[in-house]
C-alpha cells in the first residue's frame, strides 16, 4: 500500500515510542513529533482506517502486525542510513536529519544495495 511520508513518520515514532514505554497514547506521538492534536488524530484515525495501528479502551496505541513490519522497515533505514552518514563525517544531527528525510524515498533495491555493502566493507 502506498503511503505518503507523513504516515511513516507516524508509525515510526509510535515503533519508537513503544519500544522505549509500556504505552504510548496520541498526545505522545503529538509531543514527540511536534504536531498538534487534531493534526495527530487525523493520522492515527488514518492509519487506524488502513489497518496499521488500533487503540485498546484506554486510548493507547499498538500497531497491527502490518504496522509494526511498516515501522520495521522505516526505523531500519533511518538507523543504517543516520549510520552510514556519521560514518562518512557527517555530523549526528544532521546524518539523523537527512536519514529521515532519505529513508521514505530510497528504493528497496538502493536501500539493499548500501546494506550489502556496509556489510561487505564494514558498517
Amino acid at each position: 500500500m502506498a503511503m505518503l511520508e507523513s504516515g511513516e513518520m507516524y508509525l515510526e515514532t509510535i515503533y519508537v515510542l513503544l519500544k522505549n514505554n509500556p504505552t504510548v497514547r496520541a498526545i505522545d506521538v503529538g509531543e514527540s513529533l511536534g504536531y498538534s492534536k487534531p493534526s495527530v488524530s487525523r493520522a492515527v484515525g488514518l492509519l487506524k482506517k488502513a489497518g496499521f495501528v488500533v487503540t485498546d479502551e484506554l486510548g493507547c496505541l499498538r500497531l497491527t502486525e502490518a504496522g509494526k513490519k511498516r515501522a520495521e522497515r522505516i526505523y531500519e533505514r533511518h538507523t543504517v542510513l543516520t549510520g552510514l552518514f556519521i560514518r562518512l563525517g557527517v555530523d549526528e544531527k544532521t546524518a539523523a536529519d537527512d536519514a529521515c528525510r532519505i529513508e521514505h524515498y530510497i528504493s528497496d533495491t538502493t536501500f539493499s544495495a548500501i546494506k550489502e555493502h556496509l556489510n561487505k566493507y564494514g558498517g
